[in-house]
């Protein structure tokens, strides 16, 4: 028998010469019977079909094939034995002939986790951040209404469903860091595209006076309804959205896939969960950044008398994604140069053991095949394979259903927050913020950790993630619970304190009824009184006036606000709303940290379970698939439902002219219990999916998540593997053996 020569050193795994076997040795002089039952529990089947030995060697350099092809008897050792292909490939970094050898030190797994994360962190803070922080300065700066806004934040959405399937089918099987850093680069250049609006519009200017908003400084407001073409740029933003979803595609499809087939199996969750802990963190530091960014105006080196309280101020919007995009274009290099397989990985896909759920017909073994999935005309079947899992199906839609409740707490969570404490936007956001950095990214990566840590196989995921639905349903019971709202003066209260009937509005009372005041005009004033004020105008406030410290605006002479001690004086208010004293407020921040860590607590696992119930050379078109299910199903009409419940609890919709625009004060009670329905309506029908998915699981029959295989020993198991990472080399058999 000759042994390969393997001049490319330790790292490289596949030989480059083949193993020649001169004759080849017949079961008794191995020393064993092949269909005995004790060689059968010897034989453990690897993902891509190579069978590898359970029990000591008695060589210490090489492993020996357990298989006769030669014999007449069929085993289970002798089904479905694969070929590893030995073909030379270039797995240096580099960027075609320039390979310089200070590049391979990051030519290894963390290595190109480390550029994955700063893309997902980048993908995270545009698209969830940027894009969520400033989408109230575009509306007020480009003449847009609500629906059209939303339109441009379901862009991304739109262009990710239309080019999963394509990205993940063909990337699937092709060159993944191409695939990638082409994407990362189509990210930048979406960014670049939003932004340009700014730089292509007059200059942004306002005639505002500091008496605005007080008593009889509206009498000569008119309302008139005006037409501006600053909406048609709806469609440049439209475009910068779209190219974001484009350039994302690839990102959590291939991307995920990349990492999964270059790490040991059991530290691959641990992997992602990194990935994506980066990718949630990407939208804490877009709403900090962005947030802090709208403290400037946006016509940087332009003076100007608005204030950033004032509802006419347009922040700077548009340096977030300038830098974005920047970051983007660089970070895209580095990932460019990565090879198809990183040098090593190919031990880990032979070590792997299939956990491929079993169709009843064998069909599932069609996309074992080496030349599946290559061809258009492969795309049919593999799809219905796909649709014949009906473990992979039941996870989709159980993440369907956690992405609704995702998508609807990250866009109206801070709406939440702000209409049962009484806070201001930006206060409700930065709170928002400190409960889903350590509860969504703790949650995303102790879910990975968790998998590794036990060693999970695929059915214990799956009850792993039954588990933590269970428990986040039980959180989310809390929304029983509310704050009262704060007394608002002929919204819920009339202005000599007493209820008002749900449904009524009273703004105009004999105290401001000769003021002139402009049902428009939404300015909240908190009086001495503790009770919050539609506008200044609303409380018959005459004069303004600033302090010298924080620059806050107290009004002065009001009429409507009578303070308790001196009744025969008028009252001041100061900007802003009257703040919650609610008792409640600590056990329901608990609670909905609980709800966070939970739901994101299965993410992962989850994924990593849809991952193993699929065949190796169908991951990345399966999770191309299964974001498709989960961004149709759940992305896009999560924040639409949540939306649409949320306004049912609204009291004062805002008037503009005669038409409805957006609600400023909600029913806090009505607003919790909405939300409790909707939570546990997701809940429940995630736990429908995921204990479905559980029972109709079935692994390979040789498969230790199978009960009537007993796993393999410890010794054994490290012996193999130790045996494959020393000497680097697979058993290439041939047909005629």
């Amino acid at each position: 028998m000759e042994m390969p020569q393997n001049p490319r050193g330790e790292n490289t795994f596949i030989s480059a010469q083949p193993f020649v076997f001169s004759s080849v040795p017949t079961p008794v002089e191995n020393g064993f019977d092949i269909d005995s039952p004790a060689t059968k529990e010897l034989c453990t089947p690897l993902s891509n079909g190579t069978i590898l030995s359970n029990a000591n060697s008695p060589l210490d350099s090489c492993m020996q094939p357990l298989c006769n092809a030669a014999s007449g008897k069929s085993s289970p050792c002798s089904e479905g034995v694969k070929y590893v292909s030995s073909q030379e490939e270039n797995i240096a970094c580099g960027w075609g002939a320039f390979t310089p050898d200070c590049l391979q030190f990051f030519n290894t797994p963390k290595g190109i986790l480390f550029f994955l994360c700063i893309a997902s962190f980048l993908q995270g803070m545009t698209v969830n951040g940027f894009i969520n922080t400033v989408i109230t300065s575009i509306e007020r700066r480009y003449d847009l209404h609500s629906y059209q806004s939303g339109l441009i934040a379901s862009s991304y959405d739109i262009a990710a469903c239309v080019c999963l399937t394509f990205v993940s089918y063909f990337g699937g099987t092709g060159h993944k860091p191409r695939w990638l850093g082409w994407g990362v680069l189509i990210m930048g250049l979406g960014s670049f595209v939003f932004a340009l609006p700014q730089f292509t519009t007059s200059h942004y200017e306002v005639n505002f006076s500091e008496e605005s908003g007080t008593c009889g400084s509206n009498k000569n407001v008119s309302c008139t309804e005006s037409t501006s073409s600053l909406s048609n740029y709806r469609f440049v933003f439209m475009l910068g959205q779209f190219l974001h979803g484009i350039g994302a595609t690839p990102l959590y499809t291939l991307g995920v896939t990349y990492l999964d087939e270059n790490v040991k199996s059991n530290y691959s969750p641990v992997y992602i969960a990194i990935f994506y802990t980066a990718a949630i963190l990407g939208p804490a530091a877009g709403y900090l950044i962005g947030g802090a960014l709208l403290n400037i105006y946006t016509e940087i080196g332009q003076p100007t008398e608005l204030t950033t309280e004032n509802p006419l101020w347009v922040g700077a919007w548009w340096i977030g994604f300038l830098g974005a995009g920047a970051s983007a274009f660089l970070i895209s290099i580095p990932i460019l140069g990565y090879p198809r397989q990183l040098p090593g990985s190919q031990r880990y896909v032979v070590m792997r053991v299939s956990e491929t759920h079993q169709l009843k017909d064998g069909s599932h073994k069609t996309a074992s095949d080496p030349d599946f999935g290559k061809t258009v005309k492969d795309l049919p079947l593999s799809i219905w394979l796909l649709l014949r899992n009906p473990t992979f199906i039941l996870l989709c839609l159980a993440g369907a259903t956690e992405a609704t409740l995702i998508a609807g707490m990250s866009t109206f969570g801070p709406k939440f927050l702000e209409s049962q404490f009484s806070l201001s936007a930006s206060e409700a956001a930065t709170l928002f913020g400190y409960l889903v950095v350590p509860a969504g990214g703790g949650g995303t990566f102790l879910g990975g950790f968790f998998v590794n840590k036990f060693k999970l196989r695929c059915s214990g995921i799956i009850k792993f993630c039954l588990f933590c639905t269970v428990i986040s349903l039980l959180a989310i019971c809390i929304f029983f619970m509310h704050c009262p709202n704060m007394p608002v003066a002929g919204v819920t209260h009339k202005y000599n304190g007493s209820i008002l009937p749900e449904g009524s509005l009273q703004l105009l009372a004999s105290c401001n009824e000769k003021c002139g005041c402009l049902r428009e005009i939404y300015s909240p004033v908190c009086g001495i009184d503790n009770v919050t004020y539609y506008s200044p105008c609303h409380a018959g406030c005459f004069k303004v006036s600033t302090l010298a410290e924080g620059g806050k605006k107290v009004y002065r002479d009001c009429s409507c606000i009578l303070p308790q001690h001196f009744p025969s004086n008028l009252g001041h208010a100061t900007a802003g709303k009257c703040t919650s004293s609610c008792q409640r407020k600590a056990l329901l921040l608990v609670f909905v940290f609980a709800v966070i860590l939970f739901t994101f607590l299965s993410s992962i696992p989850a994924l990593t379970a849809t991952l193993r119930c699929v065949s190796d050379r169908q991951r990345s078109f399966a999770l191309g698939i299964q974001w498709i299910v989960v961004r149709t199903l759940g992305g896009i009409p999560g924040p639409i439902a949540f939306g649409w419940v949320i306004d049912k609890a609204c009291l004062l919709w805002q008037n503009q002219c005669g038409e409805q625009g957006s609600c400023y004060i909600y029913q806090n009670s009505a607003m919790s219990h909405y939300t409790l329905i909707a939570g546990i309506v997701y809940k429940v029908l995630g736990i429908i999916f995921f204990g479905s998915a559980f029972l109709l699981y079935k692994p390979p029959r040789d498969s230790p998540d199978s009960p009537a295989v007993t796993p393999p020993s410890s010794s054994s198991a490290s012996e193999n593997t130790t045996d494959l990472q020393e000497h680097g080399s697979v058993l290439k058999t041939q047909n005629g053996v």
